[in-house]
Formats: C-alpha cells, sequence, structure tokens
C-alpha cells in the first residue's frame, strides 16, 4: 500500500476582528451586560436592535442617535 503527502495551498490568516467591529454602540440596560459577556445572551438596546455584548466603548465612541434620542427622554431617576 503506497500512501502520498500533499501540501495544501497558503491559507490566509489575517485577523478578521475588525470585521465584526460595531459601527456604533447602543444603550442597554445596565445590569444585562456582564450577563451577556459572560454567558452570551443577548440583550435588547433601546432603539430595538438585539445582539450579544462582545465589545465595551472606549471614549469617543459612536453612539447609536436612535438610542441617544430614546435614553435623553428618559426620566433620569428611574431604572428601567
Amino acid at each position: 500500500m503506497s500512501t502520498s503527502t500533499q501540501t495544501l495551498p497558503d491559507v490566509d490568516t489575517r485577523d478578521q476582528t475588525s470585521d465584526d467591529t460595531p459601527k456604533m454602540f447602543h444603550y442597554v440596560q445596565k445590569n444585562k451586560i456582564a450577563e451577556s459577556a459572560v454567558m452570551g445572551t443577548v440583550v435588547v438596546a433601546l432603539c430595538g436592535e438585539v445582539f450579544p455584548v462582545t465589545r465595551s466603548p472606549k471614549p469617543g465612541s459612536p453612539v447609536c442617535p436612535e438610542c441617544k434620542r430614546i435614553f435623553d427622554t428618559l426620566d433620569p431617576g428611574k431604572d428601567s
């Protein structure tokens, strides 16, 4: 029985993480962020976007304009 060895073509190993970087960040319930980041559960943003938390915003990160508009209308004394 004879065996032969083949060489695979070059594989692209570039870092793909830049492709899944959020274009903007959303407002979500604070108490759901850690759970989503650890467990992979999804959160619902004020604008209705549903997603798992995978990144933390840095100062100056773009914010969803619809989330910001809704947040600005909320009563600052309520945790909802």
